[in-house]
């Protein structure tokens, strides 16, 4: 839920399937900003992002998932973007809950990204955590949301930006 301190953006929905949702012209004026998606993919595939359409290896991430039953962690250095869902793939039939925090991105350092995930999968829901990395002291002004290979988001799925004051 957005704060008095939050303002939406922009937001999404996807009338078709598509491998990437982009905003763009994102403004200065903001401190932080945060990115909702609520989605499904065609073939339970990775949600991720990168930044300024730059897909060089120019982004690292730890991260950490657990399903109930199963708990496990890992470490990317050299990656063209960052996995917003820690090792957990996004369900092709269940909704997938993504909150992306991307903190001073107007700065001069490099950029840190909190993601978090959460999906019911009818009483064996995951959830997962990672922290990210770009290696990149550019303001950024514009994110992609990406799937892993050849999989789209499929219809329905929603993404709004936020920036935070």
């Amino acid at each position: 839920m957005p704060t008095s301190t939050e303002k939406a953006l922009a937001t999404t929905t996807l009338s078709t399937s598509a491998a990437t949702i982009t905003f763009s012209g994102i403004s200065s004026s903001y401190n932080d900003l945060k990115l909702v998606l609520v989605c499904t993919t065609n073939t339970d595939s990775d949600a991720a992002i990168q930044f300024n359409s730059d897909t060089g290896t120019n982004y690292s991430q730890v991260n950490l998932y657990g399903n109930g039953s199963t708990v496990t962690s890992g470490r990317t250095t050299s990656a063209t973007r960052i996995y917003a869902n820690g090792g957990g793939n996004t369900s092709s039939t269940v909704p997938h809950l993504y909150i992306i925090d991307i903190f001073s991105y107007k700065g001069s350092t490099i950029k840190t990204v909190s993601a978090s995930g959460s999906q019911d999968r009818n009483g064996s829901g995951v959830i997962n955590r990672s922290i990210g990395l770009w290696n990149n002291t550019s303001v950024i002004t514009s994110i992609s949301i990406v799937t892993a290979g050849s999989d789209t988001f499929s219809a329905g799925t929603t993404a709004t930006l936020y920036g935070i004051l």
